[in-house]
């Protein structure tokens, strides 16, 4: 009998899961849609249970066991208790997860959602030869992980790694957790389409508002790559702004954590090598943060929409190799 793991991603709008094997390959995938907020904690726990019991039902069917189940969370959980302490897009606080799925009698235990990217790509995907990764999730937010001598490092209750709520600029743009100048401020897309749409307003004569239909409201996270990629002066300004911010706050983290690679996922990173080679150029000019150190492999990560799943998986691996 084949031993597998659940992996789970949770959303706001969507639940994710799949089987996963022990060489990181998912063998079996399905997604619930649900609405968290509009339907309340209860709606989101049976929701969790019956997509979990799809999941165990098919194992069973093709000869395999499932050991353990991870979760992957958009929000701050206590990994020692099993418990979702918040999470603003799923409208829960304080939700015992772990308590409500024992009747399954299945190992769970859940962190957040962009460390358990991070274990994913470490041990499965873009960074799959290497013990020491940082990823960073360039999305509405920034989201982060960190790998440390191939164990995911969350910090004391898993409440730690929350990369992208460094200060990159004191007393800069206001961020949404009540701080201001954090790095997602500057890094997330939302900071990209704000760079982009005030660029615009200087300049009525750029490309981008012919890229948007001369709409401001039709700005998106490609206005100013695509039009920068044509040549259009006003939009490589955002673009190097933006790399600026990036790569700055990427040599912060070469000189905490120093590992061998930084992977870049989430929406952004799949402009690829144009966004790669730019912010390589911008940290190489810099020394990787300080002279006389190690070079930082920067990658885009590859696992993309699994990467939760596979990620979580690894979760409950992890958690069930400590166990025995």
């Amino acid at each position: 009998m084949e031993s597998l793991f659940i992996g789970v991603d949770v959303g706001g709008m969507s639940i994710k899961a799949g089987l996963v094997d022990s060489e990181g390959n998912i063998v079996y995938k399905s997604t619930r849609k649900t609405n968290a907020i509009d339907g309340g904690p209860g709606v989101l726990l049976q929701d969790i249970k019956e997509l979990l019991k799809e999941q165990i039902k098919y194992a069973k069917t093709h000869d395999g066991e499932v050991k353990g189940i991870g979760f992957g969370i958009p929000g701050v959980v206590n990994n020692d208790l099993g418990t979702i302490d918040y999470a603003c897009n799923l409208g829960v606080e304080n939700l015992n997860l772990r308590s409500y799925l024992s009747d399954l009698k299945i190992p769970v235990c859940l962190s957040n959602d962009a460390s358990v990217a991070c274990l994913g790509e470490e041990r499965f995907g873009a960074a799959k030869e290497y013990d020491n990764v940082v990823m960073l999730t360039l999305g509405t937010g920034v989201g982060g992980g960190v790998v440390i001598d191939d164990k995911l490092f969350e910090g004391v209750e898993g409440k730690g790694t929350e990369l992208g709520h460094m200060t990159i600029v004191v007393d800069g743009e206001q961020c949404s957790c009540g701080r201001k100048g954090c790095f997602e401020t500057y890094a997330s897309a939302s900071a990209l389409l704000r760079m982009t749409k005030s660029e615009m307003i200087k300049n009525r004569h750029s490309l981008m508002w012919e890229y948007c239909n001369r709409s401001l409201e039709d700005v998106d996270g490609l206005t100013s790559f695509e039009c920068a990629k044509k040549g259009d002066v006003s939009a490589q300004i955002v673009i190097d702004t933006y790399v600026k911010y990036l790569s700055e706050g990427i040599l912060n983290l070469c000189n905490i954590f120093r590992p061998q690679v930084i992977l870049l996922g989430g929406g952004i990173s799949n402009q690829g090598d144009y966004l790669v080679d730019k912010v390589v150029k911008y940290c190489e000019e810099r020394n990787y943060g300080y002279k006389n150190t190690p070079k930082v492999e920067i990658r885009i990560a590859t696992l993309k929409n699994d990467a939760g799943i596979v990620g979580a998986a690894c979760l409950a691996m992890d958690n069930v190799k400590e166990k025995n």
